[in-house]
């Protein structure tokens, strides 16, 4: 791979993807592709709040977690689950970011609604 050629990063769950250069973070990928993801700590691996996570397959796509990255989430790394902030793209990744509680449950009734569906709740 060149300097030049783009990577693309796909977010879900509202599968969208964007074509970045190698090295930048998901945190920069996610802000370019226009999702929130919130944080507090300007990506200093302080805050937590950028936690997303990575099916195993598309762990090699991410540079390896840094030390402060290890610390803050210990064993869920294991379990695929990257700070943002500190995580940097080398190749095609697919990432999945939390959804809001609310904007998830709103997804949800629409997507019942849709399918004619009804759960009591109104």
């Amino acid at each position: 791979m060149t300097p030049r050629d783009k990577i693309t990063v796909t977010f879900l769950p509202e599968a969208r993807s964007i074509a970045v250069s190698p090295g930048i973070s998901l945190l920069e990928a996610v802000r370019k592709a226009g999702i929130i993801l919130p944080t507090r700590c300007g990506g200093k691996a302080g805050c937590l709040m950028c936690k997303v996570s990575v099916a195993s397959d598309g762990a090699a796509a991410l540079r390896p977690p840094s030390d402060a990255e290890r610390r803050k989430l210990g064993s869920l790394l294991d379990n695929g689950i990257r700070l943002a902030c500190q995580a940097a793209v080398r190749g095609d990744v697919t990432v999945n970011i939390p959804e809001d509680p609310l904007k998830a449950a709103v997804r949800r009734r629409l997507e019942a609604a849709r399918r004619g569906e009804e759960d009591g709740l109104w």
